[in-house]
């Protein structure tokens, strides 16, 4: 007997060639989708990498911003106070400023005039210099660069009296993180010369913040009286350029390369 062959109709044909390129889509867009996956992965470890490295950074900078400091405030009986987390150094007030007044005292121009002495030896190696600033000595210059750095000031909750050019404790506040900024540039000028540089331009590191009785020191203790006192400083804030940043100014600097 002659044997047949089952013959397909063409359409079978058609829905076969048609499963088969979707099937050869799929497998495409599941190594597409993998690969995307992997390159996030990736990006989120650097991102993450380097905000733990600028993280650390900081803490360098302030623990040996506070060794130098307790040393040579001794004789003050000023301690500073660091917190690491935020990145904040904290000035207590008691030594500055009289109750009310944003002039600084004699004593707290000394001691503001020996911050800027530890400023000026330390931050160089953390930021980025205009020609002719305070250069780095001692030790390489950090990878993770400073991007600002706040004064500001901070009052208890007591509110002012006796009228005058004060309105509120939002205005003593800001004179005094003012008058702090203007002591410790006018005791090192070269601190204004060091920068952040933010694509095209150089932004100086040091600004100033005026926060009146808005930002308590976090789980203070004490009596209500110590509580105020606590309140009552001149914090550094210290901030970090982030991984964004860093990498917008790394491409403008190969944008602006002759070619």
């Amino acid at each position: 007997m002659e044997s047949r062959g089952v013959r397909r109709s063409r359409s079978e044909e058609e829905e076969e060639s048609y499963f088969v390129s979707m099937a050869d889509m799929m497998v495409g867009l599941l190594f597409i989708f993998i690969i995307l996956l992997l390159y996030f992965a990736l990006q989120f470890r650097q991102t993450t990498d380097t905000l733990t490295s600028a993280g650390q950074t900081r803490r360098e900078i302030l623990e040996t911003l506070k060794e130098r400091l307790d040393k040579r405030l001794k004789p003050y009986n000023l301690t500073v106070r660091i917190d690491a987390e935020t990145g904040v150094l904290s000035l207590p007030n008691s030594i500055l400023f009289d109750t009310g007044q944003f002039a600084l005292k004699p004593e707290g121009r000394q001691a503001v005039d020996i911050v800027a002495d530890e400023l000026s030896a330390v931050l160089p190696c953390y930021a980025d210099r205009l020609p002719g600033g305070p250069p780095c000595r001692g030790k390489p210059v950090a990878a993770n660069k400073i991007d600002a750095i706040f004064i500001e000031g901070h009052t208890d909750s007591d509110p002012l009296s006796g009228g005058g050019v004060l309105r509120d404790n939002m205005d003593l506040s800001a004179l005094r993180a003012t008058n702090t900024f203007r002591q410790l540039t006018d005791a090192h000028p070269e601190l204004e010369q060091l920068v952040n540089r933010s694509g095209h331009q150089s932004v100086p590191i040091l600004g100033v913040a005026g926060y009146g009785e808005r930002r308590p020191v976090p789980d203070a203790a004490g009596t209500p009286d110590q509580i105020k006192a606590q309140n009552r400083r001149i914090d550094l804030r210290f901030l970090m350029v982030t991984p964004r940043s860093a990498e917008g100014a790394a491409m403008s600097r190969i944008l602006e390369q002759p070619r």
